[in-house]
């Protein structure tokens, strides 16, 4: 084991991908190790992704590169600015509805803020927002997309603790809606603190049937994580079979409702998610290896043991835990975290009494916040580099929303019902 923690730690200090740290450093173990023979390696390569539940991730990253094409992000943005229109902040306040929204269709936190950042990123700098606030908003609350149903790392979390995916997009309900209204406040209150974007008098709320008529035409993105909770739960399709739904729901919305959807746009949706899949999958392959290594090592009963040891409430060892994956996510990409490390904590969980469920929302929301976090957080660094702007500006401007955050992640924490109300519902 310390010769996979001392090259796991030195591939990633000379900045090799990291489906090579996970796979190189593991094999080493094999090679070096004592006597575990090497066709082992190649079989978990094989077998990590001999999974028919695994086929839910390739699907949804296909589903949502093609509903980006199929003109809803359009919609769904108009619809955010008709019910913001009268909120200091107003545009910041876009972002935080439009990814609460878009949590149905894109599924990927890093994704939603690549996208946001091109549409409202220069016209915020034109409403007069620093730059570093602009990409501070934009990156935080995409963010909201961790826990929103159809999340691509609820299904990655469900996947390798063979977790419910139904019961995860179920849980995730709550907690996406409760991040957006405290973002929404806490963009509130920076706004009106520093004069960004405030509310006219002139300018009136949105009359019912305003909304309605926007509604009519966004319907088909916001029925879409309905759909999916409600044909997992009452069994009309596996989590697996919800994925092909959704290529195949995606490809309907942009060619016959919307149509948008042309030859050229599909094709580019093809290329983007080879390219997304190729990555992913990549990585969980070689997890394979890393958690043979970890599972024949004793890891997770020795950390069980450690953290118990510890102590025995059940709320203090998640805090404990959660505490240790916020700095994990900060040097390592999230999937990798879930991939790695939800076979070390999930044990734990289960022996305390801790729902995997509950555990799961608490633990994406903190890992997936790994991504907007320097020194190796993806979507900040997209983020900055499309607005031109150092790190330093965005790390400034964002201190008030990661508080927001970690307050609503003690609060999940201590309430757990705040989680599990929607699942126990469906599934009691």
């Amino acid at each position: 084991m310390l010769i996979l923690g001392i090259l796991f730690i030195g591939l990633l200090i000379i900045n090799m991908p990291i489906a090579f740290v996970i796979g190189i450093s593991a094999l080493s173990v094999f090679i070096i190790g004592d006597g575990i023979p090497t066709t082992v390696a190649i079989q978990r390569v094989v077998a990590q992704t001999q999974s028919f539940a695994f086929l839910a991730v390739p699907f949804f990253v296909f589903a949502g590169n093609l509903m980006n094409e199929a003109g809803i992000t359009e919609r769904l943005l108009r619809l955010s600015r008709l019910l913001t229109r009268t909120m200091n902040g107003g545009l910041a306040q876009v972002s935080v509805v439009l990814s609460t929204l878009m949590g149905g269709v894109s599924g990927s936190a890093t994704a939603d803020a690549a996208m946001e950042v091109r549409i409202l990123g220069p016209e915020m700098t034109e409403r007069g927002y620093p730059k570093g606030y602009s990409a501070a908003v934009i990156c935080l609350t995409s963010l909201i997309t961790a826990t929103i149903p159809p999340s691509l790392g609820l299904i990655l979390y469900g996947f390798v603790g063979e977790v419910s995916i139904g019961k995860l997009f179920a849980a995730g309900i709550v907690p996406g809606i409760l991040m957006m209204l405290i973002l929404m406040v806490t963009v509130t209150i920076t706004a009106k603190k520093y004069g960004y974007d405030i509310k006219k008098k002139d300018i009136k709320r949105a009359s019912l049937k305003e909304i309605l008529e926007d509604l009519k035409t966004s319907i088909w993105a916001l029925m879409f994580p309905i759909i999916l909770i409600v044909g997992i739960r009452f069994g009309i399709f596996t989590p697996s079979e919800a994925g092909a739904f959704a290529v195949v729901y995606a490809l309907f919305v942009g060619k016959f409702i919307y149509k948008e959807m042309t030859w050229e746009k599909f094709k580019l949706s093809v290329i983007n998610t080879v390219i997304d899949n190729g990555a992913i999958i990549l990585i969980i392959s070689l997890s394979g290896i890393f958690s043979y290594v970890l599972t024949y090592a004793h890891l997770p009963e020795i950390m069980s043991e450690f953290l118990i040891g510890i102590s025995n409430n059940g709320k203090i060892l998640t805090i404990i835990m959660l505490i240790f994956l916020f700095f994990s996510g900060m040097i390592v990409d999230s999937n990798v975290n879930i991939l790695l490390l939800t076979p070390i904590f999930l044990p734990v969980v289960t022996k305390l009494g801790i729902d995997p469920v509950h555990f799961g929302i608490c633990m994406m929301t903190i890992v997936t916040m790994g991504v907007m976090t320097p020194p190796v957080g993806t979507a900040c660094y997209i983020v900055c580099g499309i607005l031109d702007i150092p790190i330093d500006e965005y790390v400034k401007h964002s201190i008030p929303f990661f508080v927001a955050i970690l307050i609503l992640v003690l609060i999940l924490v201590l309430f757990p019902n705040l989680v599990m109300f929607i699942p126990n519902l469906l599934y009691s």
